[in-house]
């Protein structure tokens, strides 16, 4: 039985935020293979919203001139990740969830981002003990003309 998620997910409010404020977005699943829906999801916010993209992919390798990182923990000390944006399978999301949450306070973390077909309840729940706005199951694509 799926565990009763406490707070609000998917807030309108939230997801307007992230979408309309430029911010940096690690996109967990992101590579130069220009036929992955996450290559043109971030490209279209990268270039259509003006976020900054920072690819997190175990085979990472430089996307738009911006440096890949294999993890989110490998993302520098410095650097402020606003959303972790999350194209991997609802089996292997909790994995990533957990580690935001490990680097929420280093990252400057607020928000989890599960795309379109990546569903993990209990995540979100420990996302949102942590303290972390969470959107699930949708992405910027379909929500932004919503907005």
């Amino acid at each position: 039985m799926a565990p009763i998620i406490s707070g609000n997910v998917s807030d309108p409010a939230v997801i307007r935020r992230v979408l309309t404020t430029p911010a940096t977005w690690a996109v967990v699943g992101l590579s130069t293979d220009v036929t992955r829906t996450a290559y043109g999801v971030a490209r279209w916010m990268h270039e259509g919203l003006g976020h900054r993209i920072i690819p997190v992919h175990p085979r990472a390798v430089e996307v738009w001139g911006e440096p890949a990182y294999p993890t989110l923990t490998q993302i520098p000390d410095g650097t402020v990740v606003a959303v972790v944006d999350c194209f991997v399978n609802s089996l292997r999301v909790g994995e990533v969830v957990d580690e935001a949450i490990a680097n929420k306070d280093r990252l400057g973390i607020e928000t989890i981002w599960l795309q379109l077909g990546v569903i993990d309840e209990d995540a979100v729940q420990r996302a949102i003990s942590a303290g972390l706005d969470v959107v699930m199951d949708t992405c910027p694509m379909i929500e932004f003309p919503k907005l």
